[in-house]
């Protein structure tokens, strides 16, 4: 299959990368050390900024401080903290030391960060607040190599919990005594030394430790140099989790090119940033733009009358006006006029509520709906999909702004590769490849070739012009008794797109003779919904349960089978009383639906669809 069209100095950009992440952030501070590196909320909510220079100076004293606790190459530090500065500053100074980070999910329960530091061999942990050194105390017996733990906002025990104040002071008097051990560890970091131990928060059984080194990050980062999509001009907004590889790569990114970036973490402030902030681009999970989505459709369909005419009318007109750009057919007179009233009354609204200067977003962690990707792209917001794993460094395909197809995942990263197996999976080889899973040579054996390639276990198709494109997850796919197949994130997709009012759903039926779902309504779409139908005031519960909501849900249900395969339509559906969250265990902290988790909660409504 025809793989993407690389030039020569783009290969050129990617094979000349620095060696390391610490290189990389060394080489940004020189190159650009007066300009904005970082600007975040202090604790009176107001904006403060770093530069390039005073970051530098800051990662320096902490990876010292690191140093002077005896932290050795490649001996593991863990940040168990949201996404905040503190976080990107921790981790840069534990690669500064020539360290690895250990991510730690901030939600994770007490048993599985004892689990995760034990595994990794965690030498030092940087913990958020009160709250994460609670459960380091409470597991503090089972983790003797945790020496010191260095809480960020939090109480102090002047012994085996210290500040970052604390950790500040001891990298100045050591970098005093030793002014280039800093420069001498970072020139000591090879491609192949450990930067990064992520922990797959996993949809089954324990998480696994993914092996990430310094060549796969340097690597993901020059990729973006190459294509070009963004520069140091460019102003990015972030809060995703910094467990995750999507948020990392981000950063990686960022030491690569150059631009600011605004930090946040605080989800429920992601749409009141956005309007502070104004910027360029940002990366999210699709539940961000479903629920935006939801948000704006659901509001004006509960209000009715002439704006909802309007709206709808608007909405018809941006799809047949990005269908027509997206042909690489001239846009007609008629249409260009009518997509310019429709822009000025309904679209221009939908951008402001982004900031009004956002290029692009991307996509990722997770599959996007088609269909909302198509109606963001009408309302001129540009969502660019992109596909990897944390096994990939984060990043393995992606769209470009002038080179994307949506419902696709874009081409793969030039200087890789990637292939469809005989059984339809996807296979990719090439310097983001991780070294395997920490401490289980069998599961890494099993997912990694002789030869390089990473079985993903997603299934998909390449077109001719090496367009990815995920049809399902081979552990996802089932059969019907009546033996035939279904795919069902392609049928949640579907369902996302015509539903403004749903969360989540997931579809059930192997080995079943028809297919049913569970379903969870988004809080924010129920709570605005009700104000419009005699219900205000009502619990989550009830609304939900009312057989009106039921009624609703049932003719979304109805449009869905009507553009799927019979077999695959929806013949029993439950609403559930809550919506998935990641405290019960349901969903992981980058949103996806832990399948198993939740058949099992809801076994019994389950197994009565089919009594």
């Amino acid at each position: 299959m025809p793989a993407n069209v690389v030039t020569p100095e783009q290969l050129s950009i990617v094979e000349n990368r620095p060696p390391s992440v610490a290189a990389m952030f060394f080489d940004r501070v020189t190159a650009t050390g007066s300009h904005e590196a970082y600007r975040y909320p202090d604790e009176n909510e107001v904006w403060q900024s770093l530069t390039w220079a005073e970051t530098g100076d800051k990662v320096t004293r902490l990876a010292a401080g690191l140093v002077a606790l005896g932290i050795e190459a490649e001996q593991r530090v863990a940040i168990a903290s949201n996404t905040r500065m503190e976080w990107i500053l921790a981790d840069l100074a534990i690669n500064a030391a020539g360290a690895a980070t250990t991510t730690v999910y901030p939600t994770t329960m007490a048993d599985d960060v004892a689990y995760i530091l034990a595994d990794s061999d965690s030498r030092i942990v940087f913990a958020e607040d009160d709250e994460q050194v609670a459960k380091l105390r409470a597991k503090h017996s089972e983790l003797p190599s945790i020496s010191k733990v260095v809480v960020i906002d939090g109480t102090t025990d002047g012994d085996w919990v210290i500040s970052l104040a604390d950790l500040d002071g001891l990298g100045e008097k050591y970098l005093a005594e030793h002014p280039t051990v800093i420069q001498d560890r970072v020139a000591a970091i090879g491609p192949d030394s450990l930067a990064t131990l992520i922990y797959t928060s996993g949809t089954t059984g324990r998480p696994k430790g993914v092996r990430l080194s310094h060549d796969g990050w340097t690597y993901e980062g020059y990729v973006m140099v190459a294509a070009g999509t963004l520069s140091i001009d460019d102003l990015q907004f972030l809060w995703l989790p910094m467990a995750h590889s999507f948020g990392k790569v981000l950063l990686t990114t960022q030491l690569a090119i150059g631009f600011p970036t605004a930090i946040d973490g605080r989800v429920p402030r992601i749409v009141d940033n956005l309007a502070i902030v104004k910027p360029t681009f940002m990366g999210a999970a699709p539940r961000i733009f479903e629920k935006a989505y939801g948000r704006i459709v659901g509001m004006t369909e509960a209000e009715g009358g002439a704006k909802l005419k309007i709206f709808k009318w608007a909405e018809g007109v941006g799809i047949a006006h990005s269908r027509a750009v997206r042909s690489g057919k001239p846009v007609s007179p008629v249409l260009k006029a009518k997509f310019a009233v429709a822009d000025k009354l309904v679209f221009s609204k939908v951008r402001d509520r982004f900031g009004g200067r956002v290029r692009f977003f991307i996509s990722g962690a997770a599959a996007l709906s088609p269909d909302i990707a198509e109606w963001f792209h009408a309302a001129g917001v540009l969502i660019l999909e992109g596909y990897g794993l944390t096994e990939t460094s984060a990043g393995a395909f992606v769209n470009q702004p002038d080179n994307f197809k949506l419902g696709s995942v874009g081409q793969a990263f030039p200087g890789s590769e990637a292939k469809i197996a005989a059984d339809g999976e996807v296979l990719i080889k090439g310097p983001h490849i991780m070294r395997g899973y920490h401490n289980l040579e069998t599961e890494s054996a099993s997912s990694l070739t002789d030869e390089g390639w990473l079985h993903t276990g997603d299934e998909g198709r390449i077109d001719e012009d090496g367009f990815l494109y995920i049809t399902g997850r081979k552990k996802e796919l089932f059969k019907t008794s009546g033996g035939k197949y279904v795919a069902p994130p392609h049928i949640e997709g579907i369902f996302k797109g015509i539903s403004p009012l749903t969360s989540q759903i997931l579809v059930h039926g192997n080995e079943r003779n028809f297919c049913s779902a569970l379903i969870t309504l988004d809080p924010d779409a129920v709570t605005e919904w009700a104000s419009h139908h005699g219900m205000e005031g009502k619990s989550y519960a009830e609304v939900t349960q009312s057989p009106e909501m039921q009624a609703v849900i049932q003719g979304q249900i109805d449009e869905l089978n009507s553009k799927i395969n019979r077999w695959e339509t929806i013949k029993k559906f439950a609403i559930l009383d809550h919506d998935l969250s990641i405290e019960s265990g349901e969903i992981t902290p980058s949103m996806k639906v832990k399948r198993n988790v939740v058949e099992a909660n809801h076994k019994a409504i389950l197994d009565g669809f089919y009594a």
